[in-house]
């Protein structure tokens, strides 16, 4: 009997996973809704009656209902990259000499840039294991059990091992719809857009309330090697193959402008399509040639996103504002008459400087052209000069700070001015919110509003005093709106990031010029605070990336007397102020630059690099003179009879191998 039952369970699940492919995914429904719900609950009743064959993966999952405390933060095996984009023929162009100076005949696989939310999925055996969301690129967060409510996204594939891949989630037009008349009928504010709408979905703790909204996803990339899969379209069958849903607009070409053409030709129906799309993605179809262009920092070199013009609209600017940013940076906004724009509501725009205004002689009461910058930013364009009928007023930036009334400042050779008090409120709350934000502190719960809140009550004036807030969790009780859930979540998310390294510290200080690229260097090349500290400005120059700008700035705010006790007593709050960085073997490849070329066999070529980096090699794409030895596997074509041409060492991937057994890695 118990075998008839568990039979029976594995036989629905069979159908149900099927019927859901043909409907998700090949929109090809092969029996009524009835028919469906006849199997769904045939499998929920013995589910129930036999909970011994329960599976987190079931259809039966799938119908929502679990409710989270919050999501995991996840680090991804694979850093997620953005996009370098292109705005034109032109840019098009120099991306492809670019491309083709490594491969002369490039094959370029066109896609739809899908407006929505950047996910990693993975699988194991055949199941799904875990989805996360990109993040900063490099953590992300588990929201497995949102992503399940996606009905096109299988549970289980054929393909029997390890598989990660990349796609996005959005949510259709026809489902954003829907879900904005029933927010209207209910006096809810309506969502901006599918993608803002999207992104509040799969943050949901309830996923109730993610089945119900029907989002959907398309997959297309795939970020590790499997076997036999050479090119990108080749990946892209696979997921077909495995039941991912990819975009059916997908092309390949042989030709830049032809590309251009198809751009063209979706840019007159992107308004028809289903979905929102906010470009096109053009890839270099070959893996290979993938590899050997690499990455930047930031974005593949060997794929562009072409961005669609910025949506214009015409509004009246009523008034010019100042803002003071945690720097004492003064930023003047435009206040406008609401206008919609790109899907939003736009009563605000960047005016980026006093010079700009002046540049484009902008004036209150007149009617400008505003756009959104990126299709995220609005920005007053141009002024409509024609429209003036004398109410028009010119704009006279102040001397004085807008909030503390002190001198503003305007550094040679800079366009912005500064207000240089730093008891500044304005400075002192946009510094707490850098410090708390997630690519600084990461402090969960302590958002821009919080502390602004706190900062009116007395409670948060300086960076310690976030470290004090847990003296006060009686008087937090007492605020409206707090309850000992969520209070002591927060002041727990304020002990656990004492436990960031130094780099994320360095970038919530907020020492000027200082990105979270420039701090991870710091912290990499100096290990500790103490070291950094005491660091002498001609030895911060000759840091690779770092530069006299940059220098200067760590040696003033280090010099500061008030940052050095800040520095102190951050140091007796517990919080970690050492990086570990990877270490380094000495090796024959130490402080070598080494070129990696051909088709290695006994490991790919990112694992390659990540282990000469820890033998203190730097790998570099490209042969020259400067070059110290190139690496080779099968195949290896022109950048092997370069490095012949220019005497420059050669060793090949048996060697390699035997060279690298000596140590211990």
């Amino acid at each position: 009997m118990a075998k008839d039952v568990e039979k029976r369970i594995l036989e629905l699940r069979k159908i149900l996973n099927e019927l859901s492919y043909q409907y998700y995914v090949l929109d090809k429904p092969s029996v009524s809704d009835q028919e469906y719900d006849r199997y769904m609950q045939e499998l929920q009743d013995l589910e129930n009656e036999y909970p011994q064959y329960d599976d987190p993966n079931s259809p039966t999952k799938r119908v929502g209902g679990q409710v989270l405390s919050g999501f995991k933060k996840v680090k991804h095996k694979r850093a997620m990259l953005s996009l370098a984009n292109a705005y034109n023929l032109e840019d098009l162009r120099v991306f492809d000499q670019r491309v083709k100076e490594y491969n002369p005949n490039p094959e370029y696989v066109v896609e739809l840039k899908i407006d929505g939310l950047a996910m990693s999925i993975l699988y194991n055996h055949g199941r799904f294991q875990q989805a996360v969301t990109r993040g900063d690129g490099e953590v992300g967060e588990d929201v497995s059990e949102n992503v399940k409510m996606i009905k096109s996204i299988p549970m289980e594939i054929p393909y029997q091992k390890e598989l990660e891949l990349r796609g996005e989630v959005f949510m259709p037009i026809k489902s954003f719809n829907a879900l904005n008349e029933e927010r209207a009928k209910n006096h809810e504010e309506l969502f901006a857009n599918p993608r803002n709408a999207a992104a509040g979905t799969i943050r949901q703790l309830d996923s109730g309330v993610v089945q119900k909204r029907n989002l959907d996803a398309f997959w297309y990339y795939l970020p590790m090697d499997i076997e036999g899969i050479k090119k990108h379209s080749e990946a892209l069958a696979f997921f077909k193959e495995n039941r991912f849903k990819i975009n059916p607009y997908t092309k390949i070409f042989h030709s830049i402008d032809d590309v251009y053409q198809y751009i063209l030709e979706i840019t007159e129906k992107r308004k028809s399509l289903p979905y929102d799309i906010d470009g096109m993605v053009i890839k270099e179809n070959d893996i290979e040639t993938q590899k050997i262009m690499g990455n930047t920092v930031k974005t593949p070199r060997w794929e562009i996103a072409y961005k669609f013009p910025a949506e214009e609209a015409i509004t009246k600017l009523d008034d010019i504002t100042l803002s003071v940013g945690r720097t004492g940076k003064v930023t003047p906004n435009a206040s406008l008459e609401m206008v919609r724009l790109a899907g939003t509501k736009v009563q605000a725009a960047q005016l980026h400087n006093a010079d700009y205004i002046k540049e484009k002689d902008i004036r209150i009461n007149d009617f400008v052209v505003v756009r959104k910058a990126g299709d995220i930013i609005p920005e007053v364009v141009r002024v409509l000069k024609e429209h003036r009928d004398g109410s028009q007023k010119p704009y006279h930036f102040p001397t004085d700070c807008p909030v503390c009334g002190s001198k503003l400042v305007k550094e040679k050779d800079e366009v912005d001015y500064y207000c240089v008090n730093l008891d500044c409120k304005a400075r002192v709350v946009e510094s707490l919110i850098h410090f708390a934000s997630r690519d600084a502190m990461n402090i969960d719960g302590l958002g821009d509003k919080r502390i602004e809140q706190f900062n009116q009550l007395g409670f948060l004036n300086t960076v310690e005093d976030i470290y004090l807030l847990k003296d006060k969790r009686e008087q937090l009780l007492m605020l409206e709106g707090f309850k000992e859930t969520s209070v002591d979540k927060l002041l727990k998310a304020i002990e656990d990031s004492k436990n960031n390294g130094l780099d994320c510290l360095l970038y919530g200080l907020g020492i000027r010029h200082v990105g979270k690229k420039g701090a991870k260097i710091l912290a990499d090349h100096y290990h500790n605070i103490d070291n950094l500290m005491h660091a002498k400005l001609a030895e911060l120059e000759q840091i690779p990336d770092i530069g006299n700008t940059i220098a200067c700035s760590v040696v003033d705010f280090f010099n500061d007397e008030a940052n050095e006790k800040l520095i102190e007593k951050l140091k007796q709050f517990g919080i970690k102020m050492s990086y570990e960085s990877v270490k380094t073997t000495d090796s024959i490849f130490s402080n070598k630059k080494i070129v990696l070329t051909g088709t290695l066999e006994k490991m790919t070529r990112d694992e390659a690099k990540a282990i000469l980096a820890k033998l203190g090699a730097e790998t570099t794409s490209s042969v020259s003179k400067k070059t110290d030895l190139v690496i080779y596997g099968k195949d290896a074509g022109s950048k092997y009879d370069k490095a012949e041409k220019l005497g420059v060492a050669l060793m090949d991937e048996e060697t390699f191998i035997n060279e690298l057994n000596k140590y211990e890695i």
